[in-house]
């Protein structure tokens, strides 16, 4: 049987129920990346046992006040997240800055764990952890040309997923973080060089995500690098 993953983390003040002025939050107290983040080594990274990836590129969160998550209707989540800062097949790189009222940067990371912890990502930042879009990039190497595999995604709460360029998965409403929870038509991965996008949207509560491959059969494709270049 397929093990499922669902990500659990208690945060003091995580449920609380938001304060009319979410749109103004109080950025959280910045806390250490640890345990939930390193930073990147030179050396290319290759997926988890599991085939999870693990190196990314993240966006400082970007406010967007939903007082719940029961409205990420298709529509809704569609408009606010097809605007991806950049668009959808440049690589950012590690510390550059986008344009926006307050500038935000983009870190590079790798996960510890097998989900990305974007609440965690914020919070170690002192940025807004409630009503927020994070973005997320990162660049997978193929050793081959690879028909009929799938993506494969979780996230907490809606969100959408690119590779190359191309639409791939939205996961629409309120939903928590498991594992395979969208997974993707048959699609090709190059060999060489291929971009992964993704966008992620909550209001109150968590927010992770987690992204892999698998072939034809549901197995998790491993072979691959990750160098974010």
């Amino acid at each position: 049987m397929k093990p499922i993953k669902i990500a659990i983390v208690l945060a003091v003040g995580a449920l609380a129920p938001l304060t009319a002025g979410l749109a103004q939050q109080a950025p959280a107290p910045a806390r250490s990346f640890e345990p939930y983040f390193t930073a990147p080594t030179n050396a290319p990274l290759t997926p988890d046992a599991d085939g999870f990836l693990q190196r990314w590129l993240l966006l400082e969160p970007i406010v967007k006040p939903n007082r719940s998550n029961i409205g990420f209707t298709q529509s809704y989540v569609r408009a606010a997240l097809t605007d991806f800062p950049g668009g959808t097949v440049a690589v950012p790189r590690d510390g550059a800055l986008i344009k926006t009222p307050e500038p935000l940067r983009w870190h590079a990371l790798d996960a510890r764990l097998f989900d990305v912890k974007l609440f965690n990502f914020a919070q170690s930042l002192g940025k807004p952890v409630y009503g927020v879009i994070f973005h997320a990039v990162t660049v997978v190497d193929s050793p081959r040309e690879m028909h009929n595999v799938r993506l494969a995604v979780g996230s907490n709460a809606a969100s959408m997923w690119w590779v190359n360029g191309t639409e791939a998965v939205g996961l629409y409403g309120d939903r928590r973080m498991v594992m395979d929870d969208g997974v993707s038509q048959p699609l090709t991965l190059h060999k060489g060089r291929n971009i992964v996008r993704g966008a992620v949207i909550n209001g109150p509560g968590l927010s992770d995500f987690c992204v892999r491959f698998v072939d034809a059969e549901g197995r998790p494709v491993r072979d691959l690098t990750i160098d974010l270049k």
